[in-house]
């Protein structure tokens, strides 16, 4: 199981790469256990800042396998569904950032977009695919969709199914940054290790916290909420060495998530 999901450290910056490249890293629940573990365990490490995921081979993950797929419409399915739900990113202390290299479709894309940051290869294939399989919008993708690129162009991606580039992604304005492919780790990485070496780990926490789970709130909540959680900073060792760090114009010496 453990060479389902690639783990490296470097410099803050945990890289997990989804192994099954004969596949284009179709999901299973194998693979989605172990990722899921590797994210846990991350966030218990002092020694990650950041995560990022991306996939090996021509594929970021091609959505559910087909074999499971197959298994769950004759009823020979028998293996024990992981308790923790595909958002199970979003809860996670610290930045996660998917690099998207190849083929997304499918639940794949829910994996994608639940990550906090998305960059793409220019050339990668998108596609929800749902609607060409008799599926729905599976995974709280229907509420993150709308969200991000407006409720006409979800219906559009949603509805149709059709399969989009990397680059049309960025237009529609579904991922933070499109890359040629030969650069995509290197700059997602890059952007990774200025994250881990200037940003407070706290900060950064409680930020992720914010977005994912201000969207429902008003604005008034949101400010009101802002304040309080403002009042607590102040009272962290983050402040101090954040001010200290500029005020001696030196890198900051934030410590670790706690």
């Amino acid at each position: 199981m453990s060479e389902l999901v690639l783990s490296s450290l470097d410099h803050g910056v945990l890289t997990l790469t989804f192994n099954r490249p004969d596949r284009l890293n179709a999901w299973v629940d194998a693979m989605g256990r172990r990722y899921f573990d590797l994210l846990e365990q991350a966030e218990r490490d002092p020694e990650v800042r950041v995560i990022v995921v991306t996939g090996a081979g021509k594929g970021f993950c091609a959505g559910a396998d087909f074999q499971t797929l197959s298994a769950l419409q004759d009823g020979s399915y028998d293996e024990e569904p992981d308790k923790r739900p595909n958002t199970h990113p979003t809860t996670i202390g610290k930045p996660v950032i998917a690099a998207v290299n190849g083929a997304c479709a499918g639940l794949g894309m829910v994996h994608a977009l639940v990550c906090d940051l998305v960059f793409t290869a220019a050339e990668a294939k998108w596609t929800t695919a749902f609607a060409r399989r008799g599926l729905v919008a599976e995974y709280g993708l229907a509420w993150i969709l709308p969200k991000l690129i407006g409720q006409a162009r979800a219906m559009d991606l949603l509805l149709s199914g059709r399969t989009f580039t990397g680059a049309e992604a960025g237009e529609l304005g579904l991922v933070s940054r499109v890359v040629p492919g030969d650069r995509l780790l290197e700059e997602t990485v890059a952007y990774a290790r200025e994250l881990a070496v200037h940003s407070s780990p706290a900060s950064m926490a409680v930020i992720k916290r914010q977005i994912w789970g201000d969207w429902e709130k008003s604005l008034d909540d949101s400010a009101a909420a802002a304040v309080r959680l403002m009042m607590e900073s102040f009272g962290r060792p983050d402040f101090a060495e954040g001010v200290a760090s500029f005020l001696e114009r030196r890198p900051p010496a934030f410590p670790p998530l706690s």
